[in-house]
């Protein structure tokens, strides 16, 4: 589910054609329960049919710039659509790496559903700024490549795999080994994969797996 706000600037009596562009936050509540908050644009997990209400602080500035307004907005959103029974599970068998240390970290990605086909692109992430390497030998998976060519420059704190073999009943494995330094780091995965159907194709998806938290170790 996305959720955005879009607007049209303008200004009465003149003729000037002005770009627009909103940021700020969002909520989604139902039965006045918070469900899930982020910035615009945002998306979160389809929750399934109910009423929503949807609130969010936006702000709109134009370029030329000349309008600049902010302010809360809401609605209410009736949704129908049942919620999708999953295609994709991902696992992991730790739930927390330590700071100054590494840990392995053994994910398996699953595919539940008859439809499509083995193929899928995982991706395993650290947070960039703190120093973490996230490396493997499985042959499937690299550090990502970035830079111009002929750069050979890969990022150290993300892994991204290609997996071919996706069955149901027969999951994929994947050994990580994450080198956390002194400042903490989650590590986060994202399975994307697409649904062909003959020479066509349906949206497909990405899903996201577990978050593993981060501890510093302890000073005895």
């Amino acid at each position: 589910m996305t959720v955005s706000a879009a607007a049209t600037c303008g200004r009465v009596g003149e003729s000037v054609r002005y770009a627009c562009g909103t940021s700020g936050s969002w909520t989604v509540r139902r039965a006045g329960k918070n469900l899930a908050a982020g910035p615009l644009p945002g998306g979160t997990e389809y929750p399934g049919p109910a009423a929503y209400r949807v609130s969010g602080a936006v702000h709109v500035r134009s370029a030329p710039a000349g309008i600049d307004l902010s302010g809360p907005v809401h609605a209410t959103l009736t949704l129908v659509e049942p919620k999708p029974v999953p295609t994709h599970r991902i696992g992991v068998d730790r739930r927390v790496v330590r700071a100054n240390a590494t840990t392995t970290l053994t994910y398996t990605v699953s595919r539940d559903s008859e439809q499509g086909d083995g193929s899928a692109r995982l991706g395993i992430v650290g947070d960039e700024t703190s120093g973490v390497e996230v490396t493997t030998r499985d042959p499937r998976c690299i550090n990502p490549l970035v830079g111009r060519y002929p750069s050979t420059a890969r990022n150290m704190y993300a892994v991204d795999c290609t997996l071919t073999d996706l069955q149901p009943g027969h999951p994929s494995t994947v050994v990580v080994r994450v080198s956390v330094r002194k400042t903490c780091s989650t590590v986060v995965s994202k399975l994307g994969y697409w649904m062909p159907q003959g020479r066509g194709s349906t949206a497909g998806g990405m899903i996201t797996g577990p978050t593993v938290t981060c501890e510093r170790s302890r000073v005895l």
